[in-house]
């Protein structure tokens, strides 16, 4: 296959890995509602996902109101905010804006779907908003992840066909999103953890452009 006019990565567990940060804020969320909830469960469940759907997945079976959900979203993103007031550029992955100037350099655009809603937040503390030709985020599209809405959207943002774009993603349903939007599948992260991907690499730590596209 030709090279991918653009390529657009997810941000947690991609390009940094706030996925712990998440899970800590979720963590604490469930020990106030007395809910048990385990870091395997978060990593089976809540990666990628947006946090009304993460929150339904936490509050299984048990009934609250619309106020108390909204509520609860807004808590955990509270406890969320005060874990990555402490982030610094060291947090982006090793070599990831080699990585990103790399890819500048081919004339290759690059572009962020997060379902984050902190998502411009954390490519600030990192100091890597500018290596980006687009940024979608969890405001940019009201169908989250594995729906293809948010890679299509950032695909627009950089005005290239979605059967062009490689997409990049650390979550299974980021993968369904990014093939049903009609892209190329990169995962990242361990290889039994993905359905359908057309490449799988454990860490984008010290990767070069080729080693995405070979």
């Amino acid at each position: 296959m030709p090279n991918p006019k653009a390529i657009i990565f997810d941000l947690d567990g991609v390009l940094t890995d706030t996925s712990e940060y998440h899970y800590q804020a979720w963590k604490h969320l469930a020990d106030d509602e007395s809910i048990p909830f385990t870091h395997e469960e978060n990593d089976a469940h809540l990666r990628g996902v947006g946090r009304r759907d993460s929150l339904a997945y936490l509050i299984r079976g048990r009934q609250y109101s619309e106020e108390q959900i909204q509520e609860m979203m807004d808590r955990k993103n509270r406890y969320y905010n005060a874990l990555i007031e402490q982030m610094s550029p060291k947090e982006i992955v090793p070599g990831g804006k080699e990585l990103l100037t790399e890819i500048r350099k081919a004339g290759i655009k690059s572009a962020i779907a997060s379902a984050s809603k902190n998502c411009r937040t954390v490519l600030e503390r990192l100091e890597i908003v500018d290596y980006f030709d687009g940024i979608a985020d969890g405001y940019s599209v009201t169908n989250g992840k594995p729906a293809a809405d948010i890679f299509v959207y950032a695909a627009g943002l950089v005005n290239v066909p979605t059967i062009d774009c490689l997409g990049v993603e650390d979550a299974d349903a980021g993968i369904e999103a990014i093939k049903t939007a009609g892209m190329r599948a990169l995962a990242i992260g361990p290889a039994d953890r993905f359905h359908g991907a057309d490449k799988v690499l454990p860490t984008l730590a010290h990767k070069h452009l080729q080693d995405l596209l070979g």
